[in-house]
């Protein structure tokens, strides 16, 4: 009898243990968050995305640094001495609309052109010259980039002036990044608050 109550107390004994440490369980705080600093990790890979498509020709050369557009691969000043203009749509008679009309033209290096009317960036949003932290922090500038942030994820992921980088005609490099990873890095990038790189990282220019 007196080995038949004490299994009975160690039985009991177990049982109540297993049910403190499951109470104990069940009353942490709910599966931790990442940490910051693996949340902005995320976020900065996801950044890496943007800035690669950013500084691609087909982006670049129209957010040039100056008043001219660029054109080629290496970014070459536009020929025929093609100036920004009043309107980031050229100037007099060297407008864009002159050679740009409203789709590519078929053949080789042949003047491209979008439905929405081809043109340069504002002034402000310049990519050319940019680190990857001066870049973030131009995006999220609405005095630069003339875009809310919901603006911005409608620019990158519909704008035909956008999605000509991926359509740019015979002749031409597309950017080799698929659209739609951009798309994603960048409102990943949006959703976690846009952080910028640090400035070390900044490119010797």
């Amino acid at each position: 009898m007196n080995f038949f109550r004490r299994h009975l107390r160690f039985c009991a004994l177990g049982f109540f243990m297993l049910f403190a440490v499951s109470a104990l369980v069940q009353c942490r705080p709910e599966a931790e968050a990442a940490p910051d600093g693996a949340a902005a990790m995320t976020a900065l890979e996801s950044f890496e995305v943007v800035y690669g498509v950013l500084q691609h020709p087909r982006c670049m050369n129209c957010h040039p640094g100056g008043d001219r557009p660029l054109q080629h691969d290496d970014h070459q000043p536009h020929a025929m001495n093609v100036q920004r203009g009043p309107d980031d749509r050229g100037r007099f008679a060297m407008r864009c609309d002159a050679c740009h009309g409203t789709g590519n033209l078929p053949g080789a290096n042949m003047p491209p052109g979008v439905s929405t009317g081809w043109h340069l960036a504002p002034r402000e949003m310049v990519f050319e010259g940019l680190s990857r932290h001066e870049l973030a922090k131009m995006l999220m500038d609405p005095e630069r980039s003339h875009m809310s942030s919901d603006e911005l994820i409608e620019h990158v992921t519909s704008d035909p002036l956008v999605l000509w980088g991926w359509d740019p005609g015979d002749g031409r490099e597309p950017v080799p990044t698929p659209h739609a990873e951009f798309a994603a890095a960048f409102r990943t990038w949006i959703a976690a608050g846009a952080p910028a790189p640090p400035e070390e990282e900044a490119q010797v220019r």
